[in-house]
């Protein structure tokens, strides 16, 4: 089987064809025929080679969907078969051997296979090969296969953190940004019974705002002395440098500060932020297969969608473009 891919050859260079033969499949190896593959701001990352650690050429892409093609021969067949609709997201495996995937953290795994950081076995391609069946996921049908792209990593990364940091129904929570993240991020929330406030940079998202399911909007610049001490939980979804301090100051005491987008500096507190109203600052990835699976239900069962823009594959350097300049409105996916 040949898959065709799109690879960069240098660091923020032009999207190419590029053709390559898989290795015989291995037991627990699962192959997938790729239909659609969310475009993500870490994609930029890889092929900008913002990260220093990229391997090219790059064929980047880890929110992939498509249809089971083949199965190792150690594959659990009643969970998945071939034909069957699936999404793998940036984890593609784990060594479910290690303490983090023995207590179920599969995504601490220090030898966890990083689907957008393989150098040129990406998602961004016909085919894309998981190296564990355990983080292939089956789709509910009522999910459209261009909405479940985006959510195999936004979606899982902005679920996880509400459930990892115990998130109730009863908070009062804050999304920072109203983008790729945080729009997914609205949602989730919303549905998850919370009362929710989204913060922007700019009053011109309102309207998108309270579509998403946020109660109240904020406007960063002249409104965080208004919401002073407001918050329970507190996620920031955005890539920007923040008044960290005036952020940890809308939390409630004991509140939380969830960071999962990534700041372009480093996160500059005073110590009596934190410890005043001993207030906690974490950090957020993406999930477990568990957590995965739970998080497709629940979009499924409560009509959370993803706002996406599609492209064909051919146009990747178009969609690349366009979330590199924050154009998208409000995730790009790949239709192969």
């Amino acid at each position: 089987m040949t898959v065709r891919a799109y690879a960069v050859e240098r660091p923020g260079g032009p999207v190419q064809r590029y053709e390559y033969e898989p290795e015989p499949l291995g037991p627990l190896e699962v192959d997938i025929a790729v239909t659609h593959c969310g475009v993500c701001q870490t994609d930029v990352g890889a092929v900008d080679d913002a990260y220093g650690i990229s391997r090219f050429p790059v064929v980047a892409g880890h929110e992939a969907v498509g249809v089971v093609e083949a199965l190792g021969s150690a594959v659990d067949g009643t969970r998945l078969a071939v034909g069957r609709r699936v999404g793998v997201g940036a984890t593609a495996g784990a060594c479910f051997a290690c303490e983090w995937c023995l207590s179920g953290r599969q995504y601490l795994c220090p030898d966890k296979d990083d689907t957008v950081l393989r150098g040129d076995r990406g998602a961004f391609a016909t085919g894309l090969r998981a190296s564990d069946w355990r983080h292939v996921h089956p789709l509910p049908d009522a999910l459209a296969s261009e909405h479940a792209a985006p959510l195999m990593c936004a979606g899982i990364t902005v679920f996880s953190a509400i459930t990892r940091y115990g998130v109730r129904p009863t908070d009062r929570v804050a999304v920072v940004g109203v983008g790729g993240l945080g729009h997914l991020a609205l949602q989730f929330l919303a549905a998850w019974g919370c009362h929710v406030t989204a913060i922007s940079s700019t009053a011109a998202k309102a309207d998108d705002a309270r579509r998403f399911g946020a109660h109240e909007f904020v406007v960063a610049d002249d409104g965080l002395q208004r919401v002073s001490g407001s918050f329970d939980f507190i996620l920031s979804t955005v890539s920007a440098d923040l008044p960290w301090d005036a952020y940890l100051g809308a939390l409630r005491p004991h509140g939380t500060l969830c960071v999962v987008g990534v700041p372009h500096g480093s996160l500059g507190i005073h110590p009596l932020s934190l410890l005043l109203g001993e207030k906690r600052l974490v950090g957020g990835l993406v999930g477990s297969p568990l957590e995965t699976r739970q998080m497709l239900d629940f979009a499924a069962r409560h009509g959370i969608r993803p706002a996406v823009e599609t492209f064909p594959a051919a146009r990747l350097d178009s969609a690349l473009d366009h979330v590199r300049h924050g154009r998208a409105r409000y995730r790009a996916v790949l239709e192969f």
